[in-house]
C-alpha cells in the first residue's frame, strides 16, 4: 500500500470511529498512530469519557477481534493468559486460551491488577506470546493492547511498573467533551431504542498489516532523527527528573513519527510529526526525583521543557 491510499484510508478510519465516539480528533489520531507504530496504547480519564467505546470502535472499524479483560484486585494471571485444562476424554491437559487472545485487547482499570498479573501481562505486551506451565502460545497477529485506568480512583489500585509503562507506545487522555459535543451525546440517548453507537467495518483486517507496514517505509532524515535522539537524551539531564526516557522509548518516538506521517498520506517525516506526539511518548516513562514529585511537577510538563531547550532542525522534504 503506498502512503497516499494509507493516509486516506487513515481518514475513513478516524471519519468512521469519530462518528461513534465523541473525542477531539487529535486524540482519536494519537490512539490511531499507536496502532499503526505496531504498540500499545494507554488511555487515562476519568470514567464516562468513552474509553472502552473507543477501543471498541478501533476493533469494529479495522474488522479485528476485540477481547476485553476486567482487571480487579483478585485477578489471576491464568485469567488473562488461560490455562492447561484436564481433558478425561483423552486423558490429556489442552491448552484453553483467555481473553488475552485477540486482535484488540481492552485492559480496563489495568492498575488494579495485582503485580504478579501484572508480569503475565507484561510478557504479552513485549514479546506477543504468554508462557504457561512452561509452553509458549504465539499470540494473533496483528495484537495490541489498549489499556485504560482512571486517575481519580486510587483504592485498590497498583502502581504499573516502570518497564510496562515503557511498553506502551503512547499515553493519552480523552478529556471532557466541549458543549456541543455533550449535547449530541444527549441527541443521541433522546432515542432510548439505540443502546449505543454502532460503527461498521472499514478496512479489511488484511490491510491492517499494509497500514503499518507503509509506516516502516517512512523516510527521515539525519537530522531529523538525531533530533528524535537529542530530545530523549536531554529528558535525562533535567534536574527534575531521576530516570529520563530510555533507548526504547527513543525508538518508539521514532516509529510513531512514522506513524503519524502515515496518516497524513506522506512518505517523509516533518518536525511537526516528532512534535506532535513527543509529549504521549515521552512524558509517561519519565521518573521524577522525589523532590519534583513532591511539588506536583506535570511530567508533559517536563517534556514541554525539553522541546524548548532542544533546537529543532531546518530539513527539506
Amino acid at each position: 500500500m503506498d502512503h497516499e491510499s494509507a493516509g486516506v484510508a487513515c481518514q475513513r478510519i478516524l471519519d468512521a470511529v469519530g462518528s461513534a465516539v465523541v473525542a477531539d480528533e487529535s486524540f482519536l489520531e494519537t490512539v490511531l498512530t499507536g496502532i499503526l507504530a505496531r504498540g500499545h496504547v494507554l488511555l487515562e480519564d476519568v470514567p464516562g469519557t468513552g474509553k472502552t467505546l473507543t477501543a471498541r470502535s478501533f476493533a469494529t472499524v479495522l474488522d479485528l477481534s476485540f477481547s476485553r479483560i476486567q482487571f480487579t484486585p483478585d485477578l489471576l494471571p491464568a485469567d488473562v493468559t488461560g490455562s492447561n485444562v484436564y481433558d478425561e476424554a483423552s486423558g490429556e491437559f489442552d491448552f484453553q486460551p483467555g481473553p488475552i487472545f485477540g486482535n484488540v485487547v481492552l485492559a480496563d482499570e489495568i492498575n488494579r491488577a495485582p503485580p504478579k498479573t501484572q508480569a503475565a501481562l507484561l510478557e504479552a505486551m513485549g514479546e506477543r506470546q504468554v508462557t504457561v506451565d512452561g509452553q509458549t502460545h504465539p499470540l494473533p497477529e496483528p495484537f495490541f493492547v489498549i489499556a485504560t485506568q482512571n486517575p481519580v480512583e486510587h483504592e485498590g489500585t497498583f502502581g504499573l511498573p516502570e518497564a510496562q509503562r515503557d511498553r506502551f507506545v503512547v499515553k493519552t487522555e480523552m478529556g471532557y467533551p466541549d458543549f456541543a459535543g455533550e449535547r449530541d451525546l444527549i441527541d443521541r440517548r433522546a432515542d432510548r431504542t439505540e443502546q449505543a453507537p454502532s460503527v461498521a467495518d472499514i478496512v479489511d483486517h488484511r490491510q491492517v498489516p499494509a497500514l503499518q507496514a507503509a509506516a516502516e517505509t517512512v523516510a527521515v532524515d539525519g537530522a531529523l532523527r538525531d533530533y528524535v535522539v537529542e530530545l530523549g537524551r536531554e529528558t535525562r539531564d533535567d534536574d527534575r527528573v531521576d530516570v529520563g526516557v530510555s533507548p526504547r522509548g527513543i525508538q518508539r518516538l521514532f516509529e510513531a513519527a512514522r506513524a503519524r506521517a502515515v496518516i497524513d498520506g506522506r512518505d517523509y517525516v516533518v518536525p511537526d510529526d516528532i512534535r506532535g506526539v513527543v509529549e504521549q511518548v515521552f512524558a509517561h516513562r519519565l521518573v521524577l526525583t522525589a523532590d519534583a514529585d513532591v511539588r506536583g511537577t506535570d511530567p508533559a510538563a517536563v517534556v514541554r521543557d525539553v522541546l524548548g531547550r532542544v533546537d529543532v532542525p531546518a530539513v527539506d522534504p
